[in-house]
């Protein structure tokens, strides 16, 4: 038999009769699918945790460990960049949402938070890495002052550590389904382990993690894609569910104002934050932090595009489905291989691994360096490094608190949602650009971008968003000018490499 089987093999025309799906599944049936599942998911966090220990051996300094020694080059600020932009909610939430709406229910797939990357490269990162800055706060109190860089910090951290909370809770959830935990238990496992190799490896094992699940990432989505390329609809079932109504991005009779917030939530709601700023401050130059932005845009097009697609003609692939985020999951899970599968479960925690480290190492990074900077005056720095990995297990701890108790990760997105960031925008532009910032302008403004959209929409008026902006923006510019008497106009080119000035009541 063995014989015959070697003449078949040589014999001219010969083409097995094997997929590799197939044999995928032959390989893995003796232990079951769970128990390769499983063997994955370890694999997966055991390289995260390597990478976190590998990087641990350059955390000499707060410079080494909050911004990588500022000697990235650009894959690794690209991939970081797109990796931490590519969380749980473009994998489920987007193709869920398409599924049941179209393209007008998932409007900021892809182009608007990729928009918001090219102007993160375009506005940001060239100002960012001439200052020298470590944090966001450390913008503010050069350009406003010890207050305004305080509240800033007050304005990021509940927001953040509530989302890393969320986000902690849906890998919980995801590992209890998969090994049968409970998921209080699952939580807390989740929440260990992204301390684990966040506090040892700092933003370089960060960004070592984030270069590992990008690439999962992609590898995931784009074996769901191939898979369900074998159940490809038919023209007629195409041209069912591409009905005009679904592809259009504007629904009619929608009012403006409504979208234009919805727009604008998803570009300016998250062009300011800290984990974009550490990536851009972490780069060896201007321009590798320019063309990160921009790598890391076109990465999140490609990448992105795959859910949007799948959403859109998922009704002619799984019809009349009652929970539209489970789309994705449900087309890996009956066109994958076991193996690939894994791979693809693997995909969907590197989604929510690469937000939740990103946030734990920011929270560290305000909470240590902007609002108890002052304690680390005459502390060594390994014992400045040594501070820096507890306050990380402190924000982890602070996430788990709020997961566990939390009724779900939908009310957990509802309130890092309503602790709004609209007057963000204004005051950092303001501190990178204006030759003479008020820091009396900039708290106003902090405090009704944050006041103002939870306000407007409890009134039920239309862009609470924009709104908060615009009140934030008149704010500003109304005390910058009873201070100066006046507008002031100065070239652009004269404060392209100039540091920020002195605040001004």
């Amino acid at each position: 038999m063995r014989q015959a089987a070697r003449r078949a093999r040589k014999a001219p025309g010969f083409t097995p009769t094997i997929s590799c799906s197939t044999l995928a599944r032959v390989i893995v049936s003796p232990w079951g699918e769970s128990f390769v599942i499983g063997l994955a998911l370890l694999l997966f966090f055991g390289v995260q945790v390597a990478l976190g220990l590998y990087a641990a051996k350059r955390n000499s300094s707060l410079e080494q460990y909050f911004v990588a020694g500022r000697r990235l080059g650009l894959p690794l600020v690209s991939m970081s960049l797109f990796a931490t932009w590519f969380g749980a909610e473009t994998c489920l939430g987007a193709a869920g949402a398409i599924y049941e709406g179209g393209l007008s229910a998932g409007r900021a797939e892809p182009l608007g938070y990729a928009l918001c990357l090219v102007l993160a490269g375009l506005f940001l990162a060239p100002r960012l890495v001439r200052g020298g800055y470590l944090t966001l706060g450390d913008v503010y109190r050069r350009s406003f002052g010890r207050g305004a860089e305080r509240l800033v910090v007050c304005v990021l951290l509940p927001s953040g550590l509530v989302w890393g909370a969320s986000q902690v809770r849906a890998l919980g959830q995801i590992l209890a389904h998969m090994t049968g935990m409970s998921v209080e238990g699952a939580i807390l496992l989740a929440a260990l382990g992204c301390v684990l190799y966040t506090g040892v490896g700092g933003l370089f094992g960060d960004v070592l993690t984030d270069f590992f699940q990008g690439l999962i990432l992609a590898f995931g989505l784009g074996a769901v894609f191939y898979g369900v390329m074998s159940e490809w609809p038919s023209s007629e079932a195409l041209a069912e569910v591409l009905t005009e109504e679904r592809l259009t991005l504007f629904p009619r009779g929608e009012p403006v104002s409504i979208q234009l917030d919805r727009f604008a939530l998803p570009i300016f709601g998250s062009l300011v934050t800290q984990e974009v700023v550490a990536r851009l401050l972490a780069s060896d130059s201007v321009a590798t932090a320019k063309r990160g932005a921009y790598v890391a845009a076109l990465l999140y097009v490609l990448v992105a595009t795959v859910p949007v697609i799948l959403g859109l003609i998922g009704p002619a692939l799984v019809p009349g489905l009652k929970e539209p985020e489970r789309l994705l999951s449900m087309l890996a899970e009956r066109t994958l291989a076991p193996v690939v599968y894994a791979i693809f479960n693997a995909a969907l925690l590197a989604a929510i691994l690469s937000t939740v480290d990103s946030i734990l190492l920011s929270a560290s990074a305000l909470t240590l360096k902007n609002l108890f900077g002052s304690a680390l005056e005459g502390m060594s720095d390994r014992s400045q490094v040594r501070w820096s990995r507890i306050s990380v297990a402190l924000a982890g701890l602070v996430c788990f608190v709020v997961a566990v108790s939390a009724r779900g990760i939908y009310q957990l997105v509802e309130v890092a949602s309503g602790l709004g960031t609209a007057g963000l925008v204004v005051t950092t532009i303001a501190a990178l650009y204006d030759p003479k910032p008020s820091r009396l302008g900039a708290i106003a403004a902090l405090l009704l971008g944050l006041v103002c959209p939870p306000v407007l929409e409890a009134l039920d008026l239309s862009a609470p968003f924009l709104g908060g902006m615009l009140a934030a923006l008149i704010a500003y510019v109304g005390f910058r000018l009873m201070n100066s008497g006046g507008p002031r106009v100065v070239a652009a080119s004269s404060v392209v490499d100039e540091a920020p000035s002195a605040p001004s009541a």
